[in-house]
């Protein structure tokens, strides 16, 4: 699998992103600058990395969501190519309108970081196949704006479509629904605010997180 890591000025999972992919695939992804304009011809996948790119100046994702690189990975998703945005990436996939809905405020206001337990919604798309059998599993959270905000006939269409891929145990933001993390129409584009690069085994999260990316291969 050929895979992708935009750097935007204020990430700082791309190198998490990085460490996770060629662990998982054997293979170093590009790490591609926000002011370049193209993606490496042949990528598979683009990781729109966790942090605080611009320093969530303005709103967060908001700015990054404007950089030369978008028109890239926008074209690369209209061709089927595979995206996934985590946490920041998250919230400017929905600044691009690649994803509906928004990432508000948490509910307490408060940062919050701990092993989070998830729900499996389905184990059907290219981004889940390997949960198949795990109803619930435990990746990291770490935001501030995580709250998932969408109007209810949004949320409707989402449900009904089979597009929640994740949902919270236990919510800790209040996001409407429970929601962790939604599929584009064509199930090829995945937010999720949890951080799956930080759970790919050993000792620094847990090992939950690697399925996804492992998931991710075996559809490419």
């Amino acid at each position: 699998m050929k895979s992708a890591v935009i750097v935007f000025p204020g990430s700082n999972c791309d190198r998490d992103a990085q460490t996770a992919l060629e662990s998982v695939t054997g293979e170093a992804p590009a790490m591609v600058w926000h002011k370049d304009g193209e993606i490496p011809e042949g990528t598979d996948l683009i990781v729109v990395p966790g942090g605080f790119s611009y320093g969530d100046y303005l709103r967060c994702g908001a700015m990054a969501a404007n950089s030369p690189v978008i028109g890239a990975l926008k074209q690369h998703a209209e061709r089927g190519g595979y995206v996934l945005g985590v946490c920041n990436g998250f919230q400017v996939l929905t600044e691009t309108r690649l994803l509906p809905g928004a990432l508000l405020r948490n509910a307490g206001l408060d940062f919050v970081c701990k092993p989070q337990p998830l729900k499996v919604e389905h184990a059907n798309s290219a981004f889940t196949s390997a949960y198949a059998g795990q109803g619930e599993v435990s990746i990291p959270i770490a935001h501030h704006d995580g709250n998932y905000f969408a109007d209810d006939e949004t949320l409707d269409r989402l449900e009904g479509e089979g597009r929640v891929a994740f949902r919270y145990a236990g919510n800790p933001n209040g996001s409407a629904r429970d929601i962790a993390g939604i599929l584009s129409e064509n199930g090829r584009v995945l937010g999720l605010m949890p951080h799956p690069e930080r759970a790919i085994g050993g000792h620094e999260g847990g090992g939950d997180g690697r399925a996804m990316f492992e998931s991710l291969l075996a559809a490419v």
